[in-house]
């Protein structure tokens, strides 16, 4: 059942696809962009040849995932760009980066900008959780730049962390971030699983965000933030 809802005293989210959308990633376009800054390539290995080796980097990683545990983007790097015997001018943080925004730039998500200035607004703090590889550092500044007037209390990354949503334990370390009791915490994502029965579990109130609409979800779902935003005026 819909646990009863009580007024935020902090309101957490999922990153993907919640705050920011990444419908078009491009594993070619990622390596060109890293493609800029190699030193050494004495194989000459195409930036097709790395896409297609990192794709299958990729989804050996995946397994692991699939049984909750996360991997760091960084040993990936390494992993694939030293077998192919390519060096950068730049250190693995930065190269993380520019292999992220190559492979998609990203964008908010329509009108979370405005649901984040209500909460501010409001004195409502707010944090993030997500199920990722790329490194916390690399996730904090792709939130600075695409949210420039927000600032979030903290920023949770599985990748720096081992498990992922739904576990609860990455849940408690938010809560002890926020010190907050969980019955004070809403979290908002756009994941039944990870999101919905994860935050539900670790004693959260879930909120599902839906744009195509309820799924059959026993939570409450909104279609639009603006949705949120008058149910918060309600509370």
């Amino acid at each position: 059942m819909v646990k009863k809802m009580e007024r935020p005293g902090m309101i957490l989210f999922d990153y993907g696809e919640t705050l920011i959308r990444e419908a078009a990633i491009d594993l070619l376009r990622g390596e060109r962009a890293v493609f800029q800054y190699v030193e050494e390539n004495p194989r000459h290995i195409t930036p097709e040849e790395a896409a297609a080796f990192g794709g299958e980097i990729f989804e050996r990683a995946n397994a692991s995932r699939m049984l909750g545990f996360e991997v760091h983007e960084w040993p990936m790097l390494r992993c694939k760009y030293e077998a192919l015997g390519l060096t950068f001018s730049l250190p693995t943080e930065e190269l993380e980066e520019v292999l992220w925004d190559g492979l998609e730039p990203g964008r908010p998500t329509e009108h979370i900008e405005e649901l984040l200035g209500y909460l501010r607004e409001q004195g409502i703090p707010t944090g993030v959780i997500s199920n990722i590889g790329w490194s916390g550092r690399a996730l904090e500044r792709r939130l600075e730049r695409l949210l420039p007037g927000h600032r979030f209390e903290f920023v949770i990354a599985s990748s720096e962390y081992v498990l992922r949503k739904p576990d609860p334990v990455i849940f408690a370390v938010a809560l002890e971030k926020a010190g907050m009791e969980a019955g004070r915490v809403w979290f908002c994502g756009d994941n039944p699983v990870a999101d919905v029965e994860g935050a539900r579990a670790s004693g959260l109130f879930p909120v599902l965000y839906r744009p195509e609409g309820p799924q059959g979800v026993d939570c409450l779902t909104v279609r639009d933030w603006r949705e949120l935003i008058g149910i918060l005026e309600k509370q």
